[in-house]
């Protein structure tokens, strides 16, 4: 396999502290897609100009992460792709690995990274294990067994990999961690540091969204209602709480939480967006 076999897609929001870093670690003769939810124009021309491998594409607004990797993995045109989170770095041998698994097990549709993601004691010989989830920041494809159709796009925020390896265990599909292949992951780190606040109460939000729209689409409306009942009573406790306590921050968090839940019962699509500079 060739360097010429791989494109990598990088969703992008607020995302110059830490994509450099990212970017540097892949090979230059590897082709990039950054997909750019921010819309910054000076930083597509900062990063075309310092990286002739990357192609950045404006997203026009901040679509989030499956609508995101879905819009680069469809300009995708070679045999495998490999989505990366911006917070995330390389190792020098971590394509070679990618390639050399994918040898191993030509039947895979994903593959991830094994560090961080089971017991080691678990792969077999090869450091190769069949698993049924991946984390979502970093996931090789072969794009082969796809259709154009990859992350279901009615997810902002959360559970979009979940989802996808879910749907694709029901049709057969094969997806395998290696424990050779090795990126560092900073984790939450993907947006600016500044955003704290309104990145929390964005996380809220879309966390209790997905969770009962996740739950809805493969265990029906009564069992996902019994499974977020708990986190609706926990939220206006919580809320209430705060009020008195005059912690405004906090309570607006949970308000963000008891809306994201609301939302999604009622069927509205996750419409919340953070308040970004």
């Amino acid at each position: 396999m060739e360097s010429s076999d791989l494109t990598v897609v990088i969703v992008t929001l607020k995302s110059e502290e830490v994509i450099f870093t990212c970017l540097d670690s892949i090979p230059n003769n590897i082709k990039v897609i950054v997909v750019e939810n921010s819309n910054n124009k000076k930083f597509k021309e900062q990063l075309e100009e310092k990286y002739k491998n990357v192609n950045c594409i404006l997203a026009g607004e901040n679509y989030g992460y499956a609508v995101g990797n879905n819009t680069g993995l469809r300009k995708v045109n070679t045999k495998y792709a490999l989505i990366l989170n911006p917070d995330t770095e390389l190792k020098e041998d971590t394509i070679l690995n990618f390639f050399k698994t994918a040898e191993l097990v030509p039947e895979f549709w994903l593959i991830g990274p094994g560090n961080n993601q089971a017991n080691s004691k678990d792969f077999n010989d090869s450091g190769i294990l069949e698993v049924n989830n991946l984390k979502g920041f970093a996931i090789f494809f072969n794009l082969i067994k796809f259709k154009k159709i990859f992350f279901d796009e009615n997810f902002f925020l959360y559970f979009e990999e979940i989802d996808l390896c879910k749907d694709l265990k029901k049709r057969g599909g094969k997806i395998y961690l290696s424990k050779k292949i090795v990126i560092n992951h900073l984790g939450a780190s993907s947006v600016k540091r500044n955003q704290n606040y309104e990145l929390e109460k964005n996380r809220n939000w879309h966390w209790m969204w997905s969770t009962f729209y996740f739950h809805k689409k493969y265990k029906g409306l009564i069992i996902a209602l019994l499974i977020v009942s708990p986190k609706i009573f926990s939220s206006l406790i919580k809320i209430v709480f705060y009020q008195i306590i005059f912690n405004k921050k906090k309570r607006n968090i949970f308000l963000c939480r008891l809306g994201g839940i609301i939302n999604s019962i009622l069927g509205k699509k996750s419409w919340y967006r953070p308040s970004l500079d």
